[in-house]
């Protein structure tokens, strides 16, 4: 599994309001999401006019997909407000906790927060 992190600042030109800003904003984030499938979301500098700060998420197998997703989303988003910065990180986790007993339940079997009990009252 590739888990694939962009955080994108991004200059708004022209925005005199925080609706100028967040009318541009959603045309940003409606697009990327239409267009990729990813998560994305204003993750900073709300109060500032001229200013947003967009974290995306993109899940894949394959790394170099992850990457060149994340590129793309890049060149789509400088197509509307101009990009000032681009963070980017790319995690590849090859093989999760085998150890199934650790894992908590959650239909409130034994070993749950439940104590065993089933969901009647029994003991």
């Amino acid at each position: 599994m590739v888990v694939g992190v962009l955080r994108l600042t991004l200059y708004i030109h022209g925005a005199r309001s925080l609706k100028d800003k967040r009318q541009v904003l959603r045309k940003v984030v409606d697009r990327v999401r239409a267009r990729y499938n990813v998560a994305i979301a204003e993750v900073g500098d709300q109060d500032i006019w001229q200013t947003a700060v967009v974290g995306v998420c993109a899940v894949a197998n394959d790394h170099s997909f992850v990457n060149e997703v994340l590129d793309k989303i890049v060149r789509d988003a400088g197509q509307i407000a101009e990009v000032v910065k681009r963070e980017m990180e790319i995690e590849t986790y090859s093989e999760m906790k085998q150890d199934w007993s650790q894992k908590p339940e959650l239909d409130g079997g034994v070993g749950s927060a439940g104590g065993g009990r089933s969901p009647k009252g029994g003991a």
